[in-house]
């Protein structure tokens, strides 16, 4: 299992990654997700010895912080939280809190708004390693998640189909990229007004392996059909709170509930990235159903951040 680090030096998209690079990665997230059992013992437990992780986050998370803040301490590292009222632009200009983080730690690990901010991080600190955990525009760290997932579950990917249903949003767009990098044909199923970005659209034409096509619906029913994975977010992500109502009536026709997931392949998936509002975009029954696989997704957090560590940090130390 090779642990080299990539080409580049920060994880801010699933495109920052080569094909290689990604698969990689999961080979690697599945290695220390066998191994977990073992504890100390386990081979990569001091890989961030001597190593500090800091933590940047400017919006809520539960699932991101703690699996990020677990993953370094079972790496062997040290992690430094941070107060982003203190370093995200407020105090000093985010390229001067950048410059003197590189003095102190090796790698942070940001959510915030702005994909912007990210870039700037990254650009004014060349020895530090940026990891996006969550941007208004991607979600990469959840992307590996969901590849993760649908290996555990299928195996070789190349030539399946997920369905994704809803706002094409941050989570949308890392899917289609990680989706059609592995060769998997990706549909994304939204109304008028809230389809994914016309910029992803072109990036994903890029990002295809294996003949992997991404196609855009916005009849809930057609996007479906097919498919061997179903997959939905809020309706109303972090930021949009004003929104709410609005988006609940135009969301409502794509509620993933049984007569949707009817027209999917027999045995098809469930995923959502959580957290879920049973009733809104998806209703209990599917949600706890024994094709739901939300809560395998929230667990490989752990295992591919711990991935995405070892093959930035790492690597690049030893």
């Amino acid at each position: 299992m090779s642990t080299a680090a990539p080409a580049r030096k920060d994880f801010l998209s699933v495109l920052d990654f080569d094909p290689s690079d990604l698969e990689r990665c999961l080979e690697i997230a599945a290695q220390v997700k066998a191994d977990r059992t073992l504890g100390r013992q386990a081979p990569t437990s001091a890989a961030l010895a001597g190593r500090h992780i800091a933590m940047l986050f400017e919006k809520a998370s539960l699932r991101t912080r703690s699996t990020f803040e677990i993953a370094v301490v079972e790496l062997g590292g040290n992690v430094v939280s941070l107060q982003p009222e203190a370093a995200l632009g407020k105090r000093e200009p985010v390229a001067d809190v950048a410059r003197n983080l590189e003095r102190w730690v090796d790698g942070i690990v940001i959510r915030t708004f702005s994909q912007r901010v990210l870039e700037e991080f990254a650009r004014a600190a060349p020895r530090m390693r940026v990891i996006n955990a969550l941007s208004d525009d991607q979600h990469p760290c959840q992307a590996l998640a969901d590849v993760m997932t649908l290996r555990e579950q299928w195996g070789p990917l190349r030539g399946r189909t997920v369905a994704y249903v809803g706002d094409g949003n941050n989570v949308a767009v890392s899917l289609v990229h990680a989706t059609l990098m592995l060769g998997v044909n990706i549909h994304v199923v939204s109304p008028d007004g809230y389809q994914l970005p016309d910029w992803a659209v072109q990036q994903a034409a890029a990002a295809s392996r294996h003949g992997a096509r991404l196609r855009l619906f916005s009849d809930a029913a057609d996007g479906v059909a097919g498919a061997d994975a179903v997959y939905t977010d809020t309706w109303t992500s972090m930021g949009q709170e004003a929104e709410a109502e609005r988006r609940r009536q135009v969301f409502a026709p794509y509620q993933v509930n049984d007569a949707l997931m009817s027209h999917a392949k027999p045995g098809a998936l469930f995923m959502h990235c959580l957290p879920a509002h049973r009733g809104e975009e998806v209703t209990a029954d599917v949600f706890e159903s024994a094709a739901s696989v939300v809560f395998d997704q929230a667990e490989n957090r752990l295992h591919v951040q711990k991935a995405l560590l070892v093959m930035l940090v790492a690597a690049a130390h030893a």
